[in-house]
């Protein structure tokens, strides 16, 4: 066995798992025919709701949750797993922490595995958090002795002190996150499965479960991270899977999977072209022609890092006197972040009869993530004369962080600010 083989710690080959969907009574003699007659003919099963026969995952009563995914881990890699809801990712976790056997395919394991799939997962309601860590340590084959050496580091880690001695069945949820990640990242796995559950706990919390990830990879032990927390997986992983209907999408760099899946799905509205006038925002002075914005750099993605280009399309029908445009950017919450208008900014430009074309350009390092709308407007002697509400709309995403901390910073803005350092 040659080295590079040497260090894979997880292959997984031809996954899949199909689930049935329950009995289905169809009513009569006439339909089980048809639906063998179909079946025969290798086409649709012609009693199936309308909606089911679109449905690449469901094949007769049958539902594969997974279908054909294989993939190989190394020892010390951190591999993210995304994917929207419903795509597999908890299903694929449960085969590999063997809740739950695969209906297709294999995995192979190297060393002892520790999950962390759901709230309060592996704890007994009854026992106190002190009992649930020696159960899990005696679950993950640890003798007690080794247990009770981590023990001060678990209670500490997961803040619960004053409550280690009370039942888990009155703890929130919270406290049960933390300290079955204590538990699963203290008692030092070969590989350590976390799913989305980290997103129960506060921002202190998340900060330190992220670290003390990077450090389990550090020191040799495998990580497979699920989460929605695109910042996350960028900042922790090496390597992502993309899931999408079941299957494996995409398998490489993080950095490249996470775009391509934030790409892939994005609800932005970059363009709008009203090719006929008459449907146009205007009136017998002006009309607009089009709204476009997108990243000076290129791409579908829009990065914090990098600048934003507006594009507005408009004619002047018949406005002999001072015509100007204006845009009004608003984010999610409908609150407006700032405007820029054409008069302000170019007061020598004078839109005479005709098409024009105006561009602006939003600067780097100016919008916090989150999703914003642009308001596009035309004005005639210092008042509006017409309006296009939400014409366009974007998403800013997280830059990369260069910390353990991946909760939402707040404001309206992210300016890259200079700092200076005088040593005393």
């Amino acid at each position: 066995m040659d080295s590079a083989a040497a260090e894979i710690v997880l292959r997984a080959q031809g996954l899949g798992k199909r689930y049935r969907l329950g009995t289905t009574d169809r009513g009569q003699v006439a339909d089980e025919v048809k639906a063998f007659v179909a079946r025969l003919r290798g086409k649709p099963d012609p009693t199936l709701r309308v909606d089911a026969g679109n449905d690449t995952q469901r094949i007769g009563e049958h539902f594969w949750a997974l279908r054909d995914v294989s993939f190989d881990v190394r020892r010390g890699e951190v591999l993210g797993i995304i994917g929207r809801n419903g795509a597999g990712k908890s299903t694929l976790l449960k085969l590999l922490s063997r809740i739950t056997l695969p209906t297709e395919g294999s995995i192979r394991m190297r060393g002892k595995v520790s999950s962390l799939l759901e709230v309060g997962t592996g704890f007994h309601p009854e026992l106190t958090g002190r009992e649930n860590i020696y159960l899990n340590g005696a679950i993950l084959g640890m003798r007690r002795a080794e247990v009770t050496a981590k023990l001060d580091e678990i209670i500490d880690f997961s803040g619960i002190l004053h409550h280690i001695d009370t039942p888990v069945k009155r703890y929130s949820s919270g406290m049960r996150v933390r300290l079955g990640f204590a538990v699963a990242a203290h008692l030092e796995p070969e590989i350590l499965i976390v799913d989305e559950v980290l997103s129960v706990g506060d921002a202190e919390f998340q900060r330190k479960s992220m670290g003390k990830m990077k450090d389990a990879a550090g020191s040799g032990r495998t990580v497979l991270f699920v989460s929605h927390n695109m910042t996350a997986m960028r900042s922790l992983c090496q390597r992502a899977i993309w899931l999408d209907g079941g299957r494996a999408r995409m398998n490489g760099p993080a950095q490249e999977v996470v775009d391509s899946y934030l790409g892939a799905y994005s609800e932005d509205r970059t363009e709008v072209v009203w090719p006929d006038p008459s449907t146009a925002p205007g009136n017998e002075l002006a009309r607009l022609h089009h709204v476009r914005i997108k990243p000076a750099a290129g791409g579908a993605l829009f990065k914090w890092e990098d600048a934003i280009d507006v594009e507005v399309g408009l004619e002047n029908l018949s406005a002999e006197e001072e015509l100007w445009v204006y845009v009004q950017v608003l984010n999610g919450d409908d609150l407006e972040v700032f405007n820029t208008n054409l008069r302000d900014n170019r007061p020598d430009l004078k839109l005479g009869l005709g098409v024009h074309q105006l561009r602006c350009r939003f600067p780097a390092h100016l919008f916090n993530a989150g999703h914003f709308r642009l308001h596009v407007g035309v004005a005639y002697q210092a008042r509006t004369i017409f309006r296009a509400e939400h014409a366009v709309s974007f998403d800013v995403l997280e830059p990369p962080r260069n910390s353990a901390w991946h909760a939402r910073r707040t404001g309206l803005f992210r300016l890259q600010i200079p700092w200076d350092h005088v040593q005393q």
